[in-house]
């Protein structure tokens, strides 16, 4: 019989020639298995996904329910269906205004997609201004936001009418000017290491938006849903976007993305022309019921508040002469090294050693550590002690 390593080598198409390879048999909590029965801390959360853990009781249970009911009927936005409803309505929940209006996707891609085109739309400009390091996703329009020309320059042409900027420098503001649409920007740079900017910067990025009657567009496709100690990453800083675009932990496993405004910005897609964005499997009856169970329990179990005392243990029990220092916000974490080759040998041996980490696109020489929010104290002291014999092995 053909094993599911050769099966995903000859038929699934590959993004790396060194994939890791990891063969997943279950999952469960913070950790996942292989066929062996071994099993793996996963540090990384599939990338900030499944911040309750994996196969949390509750989303299960939601999953279960809807199935029962019914999967597709209809493309987004033309059936009333409950399992929408009910996440809309707890997501404005949780959210300041004016932010009232929310449309669902498949993922965040597509979510920045939509927001780049509801930003257009609605202010009749076609500038779009990003930052340098930034990731907005894979598709082309994403792409052309992104801000690394190592991951562009083989795609060109991109988006045309598309100015980058320094995240975090005040005097780049300068560059958001009347012609400007939308300024789209991670509230915490992720690929880039987990790069935070002052809240200071963030109201003037606001202010001056609000100036030239630029629309501001928070990313926190990686920083939503309590990873960084809130329950959305701007509530660090003082501000409220005009669109945030939201994805990733949204969904407690299954795929799910969001923009999110007010109904004045959002009724730009309503006409001239009709259908001004549409989509065929947004808003996904089981994806929102899924996602909706995992709201309710970050809230509940309030995970967002428990994000800081548990990055605080990884500081204190993450101490190596070869550790260069460690940014974070919450349980989005980036632990710095000398360069990439320690790394990825460190990386090696943890995955050996039954943890699961990696680095950052942007960023090879810092470890990537973004957790389930449920990780228990003990669960990060058995990680934190298999990553320092990681570093030992490495350096040895």
């Amino acid at each position: 019989m053909t094993s599911q390593r050769a099966l995903f080598l000859q038929y699934l198409a590959q993004t790396s020639p060194t994939p890791l390879m990891l063969e997943v048999s279950r999952a469960e909590g913070v950790y996942f298995y292989d066929p062996q029965g071994k099993a793996y801390i996963d540090l990384i959360s599939g990338i900030s996904v499944s911040n309750i853990g994996h196969r949390h009781p509750r989303v299960l249970q939601a999953i279960q329910a809807q199935l029962d009911k019914y999967l597709h009927v209809m493309v987004y936005g033309e059936l009333v269906q409950s399992p929408q409803n009910e996440l809309a309505k707890a997501l404005i929940e949780q959210l300041p205004s004016p932010l009232d209006n929310v449309y669902f996707t498949n993922s965040g891609s597509e979510a920045i997609e939509g927001a780049m085109k509801l930003a257009k739309r609605f202010t009749g400009r076609t500038e779009l201004v990003s930052c340098f390091n930034a990731y907005h996703g894979s598709t082309q329009g994403a792409l052309s936001v992104s801000g690394q020309e190592q991951f562009k320059n083989k795609y060109r042409p991109l988006l045309p009418d598309v100015r980058h900027i320094v995240y975090g420098s005040f005097r780049d503001l300068e560059q958001i000017t009347s012609h400007t649409a939308a300024v789209l920007i991670e509230t915490i740079q992720g690929e880039a290491g987990v790069q935070v900017a002052c809240a200071e910067y963030f109201q003037a990025l606001r202010q001056r938006c609000t100036q030239t009657g630029t629309l501001l567009i928070l990313d926190e496709i990686q920083a939503g849903f309590g990873r960084t100690g809130q329950l959305w990453a701007f509530q660090h800083f003082g501000v409220v976007p005009d669109i945030l675009v939201l994805a990733k932990g949204m969904g407690g496993g299954m795929p799910i993305g969001a923009f999110i405004s007010s109904r004045q910005v959002m009724e730009a897609l309503k006409e001239n022309p009709i259908l001004g964005h549409i989509t065929t499997f947004g808003g996904h009856p089981v994806c929102c019921a899924a996602a909706l169970a995992n709201l309710q329990v970050i809230v509940d179990e309030q995970l967002a508040e428990q994000a800081e005392a548990k990055a605080d243990l990884f500081k204190q029990y993450l101490k190596h002469p070869a550790i260069r220092g460690i940014r974070h916000k919450g349980l989005l974490m980036a632990v710095a090294f000398e360069d990439f080759p320690l790394l990825k040998k460190i990386i090696d041996h943890a995955i050996q050693l039954g943890v699961l980490t990696d680095w950052f696109l942007y960023c090879d020489n810092a470890m990537r550590i973004a957790p389930p929010l449920t990780i228990t104290p003990a669960e990060i002291e058995k990680a934190c002690q298999l990553i320092l014999q990681a570093i030992d092995l490495a350096i040895a």
